[in-house]
């Protein structure tokens, strides 16, 4: 077994173990390899190790690596949408992390019409404020939920919440910024009941333990799997 091997043998045991201390069983967690930055043939060699989906930010490097990866591999779109990118996404992508746009999202219905495909899709919310990170205000949560519910976007599958916790911030800290998007998850869901809206897509190299304790069912792994990128 190569390094990468070992770093997701290892990954996926936390993983589980994480996940049966938080009273959940390990399939209750889905990882998302990062991979951008990264050559399609590290792809490959993750998936011959049972990994199943990956996650890119940008539409075209995505959409170049998706075409020279093994098929069959499930693949994630981690970055803001622009509409320009929609056909692109919607063509390629099963999941989007990171609406915080009803244009986008109308963009991207209107591709997945016309392909007559469909699209998983997480709202990203700026839990923490950061000027520096994409998403909705909390505050701002239910207002686009609402605009939302009173008019649906055909071929997307509205799923859950994505968020982004302090870089390197202390375990207290991040964990309130994991609970508090848990809570945003059950509000929305009892205000505008909305079914199948359980995703949770937080936790990345650093806290993704901590996560998990809050009840992501998603966490998003690049660095710690692997290792330094290869570009941009």
């Amino acid at each position: 077994m190569d390094t990468l091997g070992e770093r997701y043998t290892a990954i996926m045991a936390r993983i589980a173990d994480a996940a049966r201390e938080s009273g959940r069983l390990p399939g209750a967690v889905r990882l998302v390899a990062v991979s951008k930055g990264h050559a399609a043939d590290a792809v490959a060699r993750l998936a011959a190790y049972g990994q199943q989906a990956f996650g890119e930010n940008r539409a075209q490097e995505g959409t170049a690596k998706i075409a020279a990866a093994p098929s069959g591999l499930e693949w994630h779109f981690l970055g803001p949408v622009q509409r320009n990118k929609a056909r692109l996404i919607i063509e390629n992508f099963q999941w989007l992390h990171a609406l915080e746009d009803l244009d986008a999202a109308s963009a991207l219905s209107r591709h997945a019409a016309a392909a007559g495909t469909s699209l998983r899709v997480l709202i990203e919310v700026n839990v923490t404020g950061d000027p520096r990170k994409h998403g909705l205000a909390p505050a701002a949560l239910p207002a686009f939920l609402e605009a939302y519910c009173a008019r649906p976007r055909p071929g997307l599958v509205l799923s859950g919440l994505m968020t982004i916790a302090a870089h390197h911030g202390p375990e207290a800290a991040v964990r309130q910024t994991f609970a508090r998007l848990r809570e945003l998850a059950g509000k929305g869901r009892q205000d505008f009941g909305l079914a199948g809206f359980d995703e949770l897509s937080m936790g990345m190299s650093d806290d993704y333990p901590w996560a998990i304790a809050e009840g992501a069912t998603i966490v998003r792994i690049g660095r710690a799997l692997f290792g330094a990128r290869d570009a941009g």
